[in-house]
């Protein structure tokens, strides 16, 4: 009998079957410093099982299909009626079914509701991340809404609700729950949202509430156009403000919402992101006062931007735990690819790169939960995210294409063929870094937070403080930091310098003060230390790349 040609051999067997939560060290360690110990025992357990279900095939299954069968758009129907819908495969809702069932739209009112919430979307983002779009837009909706308190009554239980109930077909008031979109930027403007020009129009005689609105305009960028409800920006005779636009009118008929067409994008494929009409018979309720549409939706800015940076964390740990699985079954050269020097310093690389990311994640969401209470804690977190949040968000979802870009490479051709989940990870890695505010705007935000918000900057100098003294490199990072503030001297020009410089030395204070030594050692001495080539895998000599390593690999 010949020999076979087809003998498999030297291949990863796939990663799946694992606790994608109690695998992560950084995740699991960091849950565990932040969470009030009453709770502690409560979220580890709700965290593993929600980690054991994105690590099982049926969840990456999910995943997959939901890319390979993308939404398709239905503006009409059979008979010539506008319905404006968009189909999606089962497995998105799927996905959609257990994020929102595993409490990730209910996070305000909840103790440690923002630290867990944000645990769960890290673990639950690394299944899939186009469906974390409406997700994350569900649960930032609430602090926007609670500035009308009689909206907030009305629309808070529907958005917190952990039951997904999908469709078009009711009102939100006779469904289980509801998923919230949002629509502010439009083709002329961008992130210049004060240039938009959708008007709104008071509407005005008999059965007209207070509040109501009729809109005429076009949103360029409408995210999860198949939502409940979104709030959406445009022209009142007061300026700029934010009205809430429900699909549905609570009489059971369609508003006037027309999707236009369906964007074809690099990644989030799985994710309808759509180019949306209002006709001028568009139903809407404002939000807030007339004028104050930013200050009104600001805060669900906020609240995306924190997960734009835990989305990003996420993502460079699913890349890393690929990586590191990979090489830990494949042999060249004799011996596990993990074991040759230079694989381990690549991989060591990354790994402190996403650990740094999760770390920084969490402590923002802490500053969430304490920043709700009263005190001067509370203040101090509330001044600390003025700061920081824009810092984080600038800095850590840039880091997202490079690291998805070594970790494909770590698997060679096995990571370039659509069967692996890399491509996936490199087309998703530049989003976050655009949503909700491009890498200039945040720079240009936290300048603005420094010159009108002089408290946050004591506050950000305070938490880096709290390793002071623990590594020289540390300390020296921090002293530059102050001098690049105090050259006043051309400072938007070099805005993003200072920025990225002030994200890592919040990383590597947090890595100081809770990681192990070998992982913020290797932090201090290539971040902050000078001793760091231009690509992953320049780690300098002398550090525990094994140890680093090992931490990230992804136990069963």
């Amino acid at each position: 009998m010949p020999p076979s040609t087809h003998t498999v051999t030297n291949q990863a067997p796939p990663l799946v079957d694992y606790d994608v939560f109690a695998a992560d060290p950084a995740l699991a360690e960091g849950v565990a410093r932040h969470v009030a110990p009453e709770h502690a025992a409560e979220a580890r357990a709700e965290l593993s099982e929600l980690g054991r279900a994105a690590g099982s095939a049926e969840a990456q299954e999910w995943g997959r299909q939901a890319n390979e069968y993308p939404p398709v758009l239905r503006t009409h129907d059979r008979y010539g009626h506008r319905i404006d819908e968009v189909e999606f495969h089962p497995s998105w809702h799927r996905l959609m079914e257990r994020a929102v069932g595993a409490g990730l739209t209910d996070a305000w009112s909840r103790p440690d509701g923002q630290l867990l919430r944000t645990a769960g979307f890290h673990v639950w983002s690394q299944v899939e991340a186009g469906h974390s779009c409406p997700v994350s837009m569900t649960h930032a909706a609430v602090p926007a809404l609670r500035k009308d308190p009689a909206l907030a009554a009305e629309w808070e239980p529907r958005l917190s609700s952990h039951s997904y109930d999908w469709g078009l077909d009711r009102p939100a008031s006779a469904k289980r729950g509801a998923i919230a979109g949002m629509g502010m930027t439009e083709k002329q403007g961008g992130s210049d949202v004060r240039a938009n020009t959708t008007e709104a129009v008071p509407l005005t005689g008999e059965g007209s509430g207070e509040g109501e609105y009729t809109l005429l305009g076009h949103k360029w960028f409408c995210s999860a156009p198949m939502s409940d409800v979104f709030l959406v920006l445009a022209q009142a005779p007061g300026g700029l403000s934010c009205f809430l636009v429900p699909r549905v009118l609570p009489d059971g008929t369609r508003n006037a919402f027309r999707i236009q067409r369906l964007k074809d994008k690099l990644g989030n494929r799985s994710n309808a992101s759509s180019e949306v009409e209002f006709d001028g018979t568009t139903w809407a309720r404002r939000v807030g006062e007339e004028g104050r549409g930013v200050a009104t939706i600001i805060e669900m800015v906020a609240a995306t931007r924190l997960d734009c940076v835990t989305g990003s964390a996420a993502l460079m740990r699913q890349a890393v735990v690929q990586a590191v699985h990979h090489t830990a079954h494949r042999s060249a050269f004799g011996k596990p690819l993990i074991e040759q020097p230079l694989m381990r310093n690549v991989l060591a690389d990354m790994a402190l790169e996403s650990e740094a990311a999760t770390t920084l994640a969490l402590r923002l969401a802490a500053a969430y939960d304490s920043a709700a209470g009263e005190g001067e804690q509370a203040a101090a977190d509330r001044a600390f995210l003025r700061l920081a949040l824009p810092t984080a968000k600038y800095w850590v979802t840039k880091r997202g294409v490079p690291l998805a870009g070594e970790a494909l490479e770590c698997l060679g051709g096995n990571g370039y063929v659509e069967e692996s989940p890399m491509p996936r990870l490199l087309r998703e890695s530049p989003l976050n870094s655009l949503w909700e505010g491009s890498g200039n705007v945040q720079a240009l935000d936290v300048l603005r937070a420094l010159q009108r918000s002089p408290g946050s900057l004591n506050a950000f100098l305070t938490e880096i403080g709290q390793a002071h003294g623990a590594d020289h490199r540390l300390d020296a990072a921090t002293k530059d930091v102050f001098a690049q503030l105090a050259d006043l001297e051309g400072i938007e020009s070099r805005a993003r310098r200072l920025v990225e410089r002030m994200a890592l030395v919040l990383q590597g204070s947090l890595l100081v003060r809770f990681a192990p030594t070998a992982v913020s050692d290797a932090f201090c001495a290539s971040r902050l230390g000078g001793d760091w080539g231009a690509a992953f895998g320049t780690l300098p000599s002398g550090l525990d790349l094994r140890a680093i390593v090992e931490r990230a690999l992804p136990a069963a």
